[in-house]
């Protein structure tokens, strides 16, 4: 069972219980009514980036899914959580690509999203065997990513969020969702 569709999905939640934070970020994220298994990071070779209205179409309530998901919660008051699901795709159809999870405390939205695509492309690349040097800046490595006509894209999905100010935990999550 090689997926040939996969679409990206965030949401946040916020509850007095952990698992309910969970739960209303998954609700968020509109992938609550899913038996979700959590699968590791590989882009599927010719799989097609769909919208996520688009992508839900193919799906029922009460399926098994899989995904490619980052969470993190709090329950410290005014704490920024962030999750973040990183994309590379090859150009070469039937080479398979990479979806990286990242979560962070105190990071914007830019940034936990330019790191999950950093880490993405940097599996890819080691595959493909793109030389990057990892002490140079993120934007350096995109350039040399692009020029060595290998990556054809990279993108990401992030959710933050501030942690409550009555200290109700304060989920957030980010999942690339594979569809057969």
């Amino acid at each position: 069972m090689t997926p040939k569709r996969i679409f990206l999905t965030n949401g946040v939640g916020r509850h007095r219980d952990r698992l309910s934070s969970f739960e209303a970020a998954l609700r968020d994220a509109r992938i609550a009514a899913f038996n979700i298994v959590r699968v590791s990071s590989i882009f599927p070779p010719g799989a097609k980036i769909l919208s996520k209205t688009r992508g839900l179409q193919y799906l029922s309530p009460g399926e098994i899914i899989y995904c490619v998901m980052s969470q993190n919660d709090t329950n410290e008051p005014h704490r920024l959580v962030a999750a973040s699901i990183g994309v590379a795709v090859p150009k070469e159809k039937n080479q398979y690509g990479y979806l990286s999870e990242y979560h962070s405390h105190g990071e914007t939205d830019e940034k936990a999203g330019d790191y999950a695509e950093d880490l993405a492309a940097q599996m890819l690349a080691t595959t493909l065997g793109v030389e990057f040097d990892p002490n140079i800046s993120y934007d350096e490595r995109k350039a040399i990513w692009k020029i060595s006509n290998k990556i054809v894209r990279t993108l990401n999905i992030t959710q933050t969020a501030i942690g409550d100010k009555r200290g109700l935990w304060t989920t957030v999550l980010a999942a690339a969702v594979l569809i057969p």
